[in-house]
């Protein structure tokens, strides 16, 4: 009989163990590593057998991450980032630019803004593949979870690099049909009698709305969305009044600004990346790409 016990943590026992930290059931996270379920649930019992500890409470209700599991998840969570910038460093060419590039941007931008700057970008360098995250929360650039961040704040962790790239202004925008039908807003007190839409639950975005529409409370909005695609998508359709990033709605000939004086915010823009990616070849076209897109 073989009594050796095995003291190792095999990575892709770890694999299995942050997949179902973060998906919360054993089906879930086989789905998600396309593997069998019993084979995850394997890999579980190994890697407590090598840790000589218990990771998981089992229940009816599924599995449930004691308190060490959920304190050893995060270096797992390091070590699986570190293994895929890892690949993607290796994905480049001996010679020329090519591999993949991982962005993060916010939901907007991926949505609105960017596709025709990378359609661009890959005429250029079609050796090129990006991974493009849409989240209007932070990358975390120091683990190298990403390549390069679209951020609208300045960073001040040491081992960024950032580079601001523009300043994007925000006015109030609606349909043409929508002001033929109920007129134009004269004053921002007459927006009261207006269908506005904006934010829900987002305090950034109800703090402005609140100092730009003093008269119009939150629970007058005829639709509230934190998603700015969303806003933006019932503006076209003559929903209401909406702020709107100004360089993208005058690209839609339907749409009118609302009190053209009136500016709503202006975001600073800035593309970050950690310090050691700043010259990799894959990584330094497109942050200079992207600079220049924004900046035209």
């Amino acid at each position: 009989m073989n009594t050796h016990r095995r003291t190792e943590a095999e990575w892709d026992d770890q694999r299995a163990f942050l997949a179902v930290i973060e998906e919360g059931s054993l089906s879930a996270a086989a789905r998600r590593l396309a593997i069998s379920q019993p084979t995850v649930r394997t890999r579980i019992s190994a890697l407590e057998h090598a840790l000589g500890t218990a990771l998981f409470v089992r229940s009816v209700n599924g599995m449930a991450p004691t308190q060490q599991a959920l304190a050893l998840a995060g270096h797992v969570r390091a070590m699986q980032r570190a293994s895929e910038a890892m690949v993607r460093a290796a994905s480049s060419p001996p010679n020329g630019v090519g591999g993949v590039v991982r962005l993060s941007v916010s939901e907007f931008v991926g949505i609105e803004v960017l596709p025709p700057m990378l359609a661009a970008l890959r005429a250029h360098h079609p050796g090129l593949r990006v991974e493009l995250i849409l989240s209007n929360t932070s990358a975390n650039l120091l683990e190298q979870e990403v390549d390069i961040a679209l951020r609208m704040t300045d960073p001040r962790q040491q081992a960024l690099v950032a580079q601001k790239i523009a300043t994007i202004p925000l006015g109030l925008f609606a349909h043409r049909d929508y002001l033929e039908r109920r007129g134009v807003p004269k004053s921002v007190d007459d927006l009261a009698h207006h269908d506005i839409i904006g934010p829900d639950r987002s305090k950034a975005d109800l703090d402005l709305a609140a100092q730009v529409l003093p008269s119009v409370s939150p629970q007058d909005f005829v639709l509230r969305t934190d998603s700015h695609p969303a806003q933006f998508a019932a503006v076209r359709a003559g929903l209401g009044i909406a702020a709107v990033q100004i360089p993208v709605a005058r690209q839609n000939q339907a749409l009118r600004q609302v009190l053209p004086s009136l500016q709503v915010d202006a975001m600073d823009t800035w593309l970050v990346t950690h310090e050691d990616l700043r010259n990799v070849p894959r990584v330094r076209v497109v942050m200079d790409h992207l600079a220049r897109a924004f900046r035209t």
